[in-house]
């Protein structure tokens, strides 16, 4: 295992998801002082994701042709730079333009992954991934903390200025000490998808290309679909993730204008559900899993969840950091279940010849539900600040009953392929 290269990709993206943590939570209340309506409070907060789901392959292919490191650094580059064109967004169009560009910088996820299976073996892979998830936890509970704090007392320009500053310092260590992974890198082309005399294809972006991954996905989907528990699986992804997107856009601005709560102290919520999501993923979750089981704790992560979500707005004001929190306190309980379980069960679900398929169907079901849950959450909440909890409550509701019908499926039942 090379262990100094992995150490300096999972800084690298540690900085990445703190510029990232930095921002978010600002993003709605920002945009609505700005002027945004509640569909174009929901399109900037969904903007981010488009782009992560069209480009995330994208990066992903390009870097098993023209290498890990220059992807890397292209993508790292646009992330600073579009912390820097946010510093400065003081129209909406500039502030969709900005999370678009950050979207696009940020679908690097592939291209690390990747980097990460080329520089570990089958041994060390899974506590490198899980390395990775961790840094992913780590950003979210500094970041928040960062960007409350530096809104509150310095202005959203200083945000995006640090978030930039952040991501630049990020580049400058990729470039000078992130070294090579992918031993087959070629040089990028475009158009013709010919051959060359190592038989080694060197096209990156085809029309013929484009049709057969439209293709795959299609009789992947077919495929999948084919198996009823995970159909259920995925049924349950969608609604799960649309759910929480849908009521997380909707509590920045319920936490600012019903519970009084300042930049500063949203910081410290977020920071708080880390926390607790990072205890439970870093270890009691494994524990747990021996001692009651995958389909037990999916079903418990939906319950907490749907009480983490739906009695939020009911809580009554001045009352965000004693109720609310309490309330909280189930929610992050439930999503760290909930979340990891539903793919743990998903790869026992699948056929091994098709693990790597399905993983990619259920990240693109993934995708379409944080892509239309922010549209959801911001105009359910421009209805009625309720509205978007107890949806996302009926939502879970659905989802839960979905749990209880797993059981029906013993996880032996299905006869994997070797």
């Amino acid at each position: 295992m090379k262990r100094s290269p992995l150490i300096i990709l999972l800084l690298t993206v540690l900085l990445d998801l703190i510029g990232f943590g930095i921002v978010l939570p600002l993003l709605p209340t920002y945009a609505k002082e700005l002027g945004a309506n509640p569909f174009l409070i929901g399109l900037i907060a969904a903007i981010f994701s488009i782009m992560q789901f069209i480009f995330s392959p994208l990066w992903g292919k390009l870097s098993d042709v023209i290498g890990r490191r220059p992807v890397m650094l292209i993508s790292i580059f646009i992330t600073a730079l579009s912390y820097l064109v946010f510093s400065q967004a003081s129209t909406i169009p500039l502030l969709l333009f900005a999370r678009g560009l950050s979207g696009i910088g940020s679908a690097n996820i592939a291209a690390a992954q990747a980097y990460i299976t080329d520089v570990t073996d089958s041994r060390n892979r899974s506590g490198a991934m899980g390395l990775m998830g961790a840094a992913f936890g780590i950003g979210f509970i500094i970041g928040p903390v960062i960007g409350g704090i530096l809104k509150h007392y310095y202005g959203i320009q200083t945000v995006g200025f640090v978030s930039s500053f952040l991501i630049s310092v990020d580049l400058v260590l990729a470039f000078f000490l992130l070294p090579e992974s992918n031993s087959n890198a070629k040089k990028l082309k475009f158009g013709s998808s010919k051959q060359d005399g190592s038989e080694q294809e060197k096209a990156v972006i085809t029309p013929a290309f484009l049709q057969e991954k439209i293709k795959e996905y299609g009789d992947g989907l077919r495929s999948v679909f084919q198996s009823r528990p995970l159909a259920m699986l995925l049924t349950a992804n969608y609604l799960y993730t649309f759910a929480i997107v849908n009521m997380q856009v909707a509590s920045i601005l319920l936490w600012k204008e019903y519970f009084n709560a300042t930049d500063q102290q949203v910081g410290y919520i977020f920071a708080y559900v880390g926390i607790w999501s990072a205890i439970v993923q870093g270890g009691l979750i494994t524990k747990l899993t021996k001692k009651i089981g995958e389909h037990k704790l999916f079903l418990w992560g939906h319950i907490f969840t749907f009480i983490g979500v739906f009695f939020v707005p009911f809580a009554p004001p001045g009352s965000l950091f004693t109720i609310g929190l309490f309330i909280l306190f189930f929610f992050a309980i439930g999503t760290s279940l909930a979340a990891p379980i539903n793919i743990s069960m998903i790869s026992l679900y699948s056929y091994k010849e098709k693990q790597g398929q399905i993983m990619g169907l259920n990240q693109s079901v993934n995708s379409f539900a944080r892509i239309m849950g922010p549209f959801s959450g911001s105009m359910l909440y421009g209805m009625d600040f309720h509205a978007p909890y107890i949806a996302a409550g009926v939502i879970l509701l659905l989802g839960t009953l979905i749990a209880i019908d797993l059981f029906k499926y013993k996880i032996d039942a299905l006869d994997h392929a070797a």
